[in-house]
C-alpha cells in the first residue's frame, strides 16, 4: 500500500431494505471513515441505487444479470443466468482486484436458513473471496453467521469463501462450530457480538409506556419448507395474530415491527385482522414504517417488551435493553437469546404456540426493571468487545497504514447518509 487513499471495497446484500444488514454496514463505514478519512470507498451490492443514496458511495450492482432473483422458466431467462454467471466469474474480479482491501459486515455470509440457491450469492461471494486471495487484496468478514449446509455445491463455495479470506469473524459460537463441522481447519478465528450493537441507542422515555413492540417476518420456512412455504406463512401469520390479539386483551398497545420491507405484507395482514375481528382496537395498533435502523431503535425505546422473529429485530431489541420473547427461524437468535440469559424465551417460528408466548411476555413484564437492566450491562459488554474487533480488523486488512487520526472514543457513531 502507498501514500495514495486507501480503496476499500464493501461487498454484501445492502441498501435494499434489510434494516439488519444495512445496519452492520452503518456502524463498519462509521468506524472507516472516522479512522480512514481519505479512503476511497465504494460497494458490490445487489441494490447500487439504494446504496448509493443511503450511504453516498460508488456502487456496482453484484450480479451482471438483473433478473439474478427471479425464476428462470424459459430457456432464454435461463441462458441468460448462465451467461450472468461466466459475466460475473471476470467483472467481480476486476473490480477486487481494484482495491486494497474488501469488507463484508455482518449478514449470514454462510446461513442458508431462509430460502437460498447455490449459484446465487454464494456464488458471488465465493467469487470475491477468492479473487482477493489470488491478487492479493485483503478480504474481510466481519461478525458473519453461519450454519450447516448440506446442499454439496453451497457447502463448497462457502468452504472456499472462508479458507480464502485474512480475516473472519462469527457473530455467535454455533456459527464457529458449524463452519468447522462443514470441514473449515482451524485458524484462530473468533466470535464477537453483532456489529449493529456497536451503533448508539437513543434515550426512551422515563417510564412504561404500555406498548409492546411485536416483530414481525414475511415467514415461508427454509429450504426444506419449499414444498408447504404457504402452508408455514399461514400458519405463522395466524399465531401472531393471536399473539397480538392477546396483547390488545390485556389493556396494551401494540406496536408492529419490521426488519425489512418485505415484511410489510405480514404487517398489512395483521392490521386487517384486527380491522375485521376488532375494529374498535385498530387504534391501538400502530404501524409507523421504519426507514433504517435508527428509526428502529427509537421505536423499540418506547415499548415496555419486544416479541419478534427477525434476527436483527431481536439484536436491536436486546441493544435497546427490552426484555424480549423471540419467536425464531434460526439457531442464530437462539444463541442470541441464551447469551442475554433469556434461553427460556425462545421459540421456532413454524411451531410455536402463542399462548405460552403471551403468558412468557406476562412474565417479562412483571420483571421488566430487573430484566432491563440485566440486558442493559450485556449490550455495554458487546459495545465494548466490537471496539476491540474493529482494532484487530484494522491490523489485518490495512498493516503498515497510519491510522488517519487516534482513537479516542470506542463508541461507534452512526454513518451519515447522503
Amino acid at each position: 500500500m502507498t501514500a495514495r487513499p486507501l480503496r476499500i471495497g464493501l461487498y454484501g446484500l445492502v441498501g435494499s431494505g434489510n434494516l439488519g444488514n444495512d445496519a452492520s454496514l452503518d456502524a463498519m463505514l462509521a468506524h472507516l471513515r472516522d479512522r480512514y478519512p481519505d479512503a476511497e470507498i465504494d460497494a458490490l451490492t445487489d441494490a447500487p441505487d439504494g446504496a448509493r443514496a443511503r450511504w453516498g458511495i460508488r456502487a456496482t450492482p453484484m450480479h451482471w444479470n438483473r433478473g439474478e432473483y427471479r425464476t428462470a422458466d424459459t430457456p432464454v431467462l435461463v441462458a441468460r443466468k448462465v451467461l450472468g454467471k461466466l459475466v460475473d466469474a471476470v467483472r467481480v474480479p476486476l473490480w477486487v482486484a481494484r482495491k486494497d482491501a474488501v469488507v463484508m459486515s455482518g449478514s449470514g455470509a454462510f446461513e442458508v436458513t431462509l430460502p437460498l440457491r447455490s449459484w446465487g450469492t454464494p456464488y458471488t461471494q465465493f467469487l470475491v473471496c477468492v479473487s482477493g486471495r489470488l491478487l492479493g487484496t485483503r478480504v474481510g468478514l466481519v461478525s458473519v453467521g453461519a450454519d450447516d449446509v448440506r446442499p454439496p455445491v453451497m457447502r463448497a463455495l462457502f468452504l472456499a469463501a472462508a479458507r480464502s479470506v485474512t480475516y473472519l469473524s462469527y457473530r455467535g459460537e454455533h456459527a464457529r462450530d458449524s463452519m468447522r463441522r462443514m470441514g473449515l481447519r482451524e485458524r484462530g478465528d473468533r466470535v464477537f457480538p453483532d456489529l449493529v450493537n456497536a451503533l448508539p441507542v437513543p434515550p426512551g422515555p422515563p417510564g412504561p409506556t404500555g406498548v409492546v413492540g411485536v416483530g414481525v417476518l414475511d415467514f415461508y420456512g427454509g429450504n426444506d419448507d419449499r414444498a408447504r412455504a404457504e402452508e408455514v406463512h399461514a400458519r405463522y401469520v395466524a399465531s401472531m395474530a393471536r399473539v397480538v390479539d392477546g396483547i390488545l386483551d390485556r389493556g396494551r398497545e401494540v406496536r408492529l415491527l419490521i426488519g425489512d420491507q418485505v415484511d410489510d405484507r405480514v404487517v398489512r395482514l395483521l392490521r386487517e385482522h384486527v380491522a375485521t375481528r376488532r375494529p374498535a382496537d385498530l387504534s391501538r395498533v400502530h404501524t409507523e414504517p421504519a426507514a433504517d435502523v435508527g428509526e428502529l431503535m427509537r421505536q423499540l425505546v418506547a415499548v415496555d417488551a419486544v416479541v419478534a422473529t427477525r434476527f436483527h429485530n431481536i439484536v436491536c431489541a436486546l441493544s435497546a435493553g427490552r426484555p424480549t420473547v423471540s419467536v425464531c427461524y434460526a439457531r442464530k437468535s437462539d444463541e442470541l437469546m441464551v447469551d442475554a440469559g433469556l434461553g427460556a424465551y425462545r421459540h421456532r417460528a413454524d411451531t410455536f404456540d402463542p399462548e405460552t408466548v403471551l403468558t412468557q411476555l406476562d412474565e417479562l413484564l412483571a420483571s421488566a426493571d430487573r430484566m432491563s437492566a440485566d440486558i442493559a450491562r450485556r449490550a455495554e459488554r458487546d459495545r465494548t468487545a466490537l471496539a476491540e474487533q474493529f482494532a484487530l480488523l484494522d491490523a489485518a486488512l490495512f498493516p503498515g497504514v497510519a491510522a488517519a487520526r487516534p482513537v479516542s472514543d470506542p463508541d461507534i457513531h452512526p454513518a451519515p447518509t447522503a
